[in-house]
């Protein structure tokens, strides 16, 4: 049984309109979760290097829970071996609820056996708020990618990436929201390079201007570090307002673990999670939960139901300090 599940892609794409998030710049840490988004306030650019700093697929962010509150609902449809659509409905009070229309086509440039481009993906909702990607291939080496957000018939959010991979260093640039006439945008660039089979090093560099910005513009420069062994990876990266420490452990087949630490230099205040990821294969059935220092559990359960293509997910999230509960409850047919 897989880990990567259809509903987590979902639930992902659904809170970060297709990695498009509308909270800040990903300038440091080294694992894939949208509230680890933070340093640059920059609304509306999207992650730009998270999987080269956690390692690819492996990482703890993989195996942090996906939580989310009140009713989902979506139905997948294959029109083709290249194009797919689907249908959501969101029942929630912390998001806006509401229909989304999603559409997906994937390309016939192939280039692995899982890999194959252009890809285009999108929803919209009946107002017409509308996420989108491209993604494509140029060269064996170069990978592009262009994100947009449209909001109440304005452009919210625009992102262009290009990724270089070299046979032991990966590259990328990426330009966000840049508006010549006002004289505004986000630019970040990532160097990571392998140095030995085990160890990979690199560094990274965001650069915003604007009028909205004290002084004009602002840099922020950051290191980090990634070590992979046998059935774990560590991971890090030291910048100018933080450090940010994660650890993926393989336990078993079916058991995988993580742990994170993230401190505030600015803030002067640390946090610490941990979390775990239980397959149970003759059930169809993945359990994820976390738990961190300000006292916040959660947990998500992903059931397929066989030989049926459904999955059902529940996820609760509970707060102690601020006796704060969340219940959400999901149903994906395809």
């Amino acid at each position: 049984m897989t880990t990567r599940d259809p509903w987590r892609t979902f639930t992902r794409n659904a809170k970060a309109g297709h990695e498009l998030v509308s909270l800040v710049v990903r300038l440091s840490g080294s694992c894939s979760k949208v509230s680890r988004y933070q340093l640059l306030e920059v609304v509306g650019v999207a992650d730009t290097g998270a999987r080269q700093w956690g390692g690819g697929m492996d990482t703890a962010g993989d195996v942090f829970p996906v939580m989310f509150e009140g009713g989902k609902f979506m139905l997948n449809k294959g029109l083709s071996n290249h194009f797919q659509v689907s249908h959501t409905v969101n029942f929630s009070t912390i998001q806006p609820p509401g229909y989304r229309f999603g559409a997906t086509f994937v390309g016939t440039q192939q280039v692995s056996p899982s890999e194959a481009y252009p890809v285009m993906l999108g929803d919209i909702d009946p107002s017409g708020n509308l996420n989108a990607s491209i993604i494509h291939q140029l060269h064996p080496s170069v990978r592009a990618k262009f994100v947009a957000q449209i909001q109440q018939s304005k452009w919210q959010a625009t992102q262009l990436t290009l990724d270089w991979r070299g046979t032991n260093h990966t590259t990328s640039l990426t330009l966000g929201n840049v508006d010549l006439v006002n004289g505004s945008g986000v630019a970040v660039t990532h160097y990571l390079q392998q140095v030995t089979k085990r160890l990979a090093l690199g560094t990274e560099l965001a650069y915003q201007y604007g009028p909205q910005v004290p002084g004009g513009h602002i840099a922020v420069h950051s290191v980090a570090g990634r070590y992979t062994g046998d059935n774990f990876t560590a991971s890090g990266t030291l910048g100018g307002t933080g450090i940010h420490l994660c650890y993926y452990q393989k336990a078993t087949e079916h058991l995988q673990l993580g742990v994170e630490l993230e401190t505030s230099l600015r803030m002067q205040e640390s946090v610490a999670s941990m979390a775990y990821q239980l397959e149970i294969p003759k059930a169809n059935t993945v359990f994820r939960g976390t738990l961190d220092t300000n006292w916040t559990v959660g947990a998500v359960m992903e059931k397929k139901l066989m030989p049926l293509p459904f999955t059902l997910a529940l996820s609760a999230m509970l707060n102690h300090p601020k006796n704060q509960f969340r219940l959400g409850c999901g149903f994906i047919i395809g």
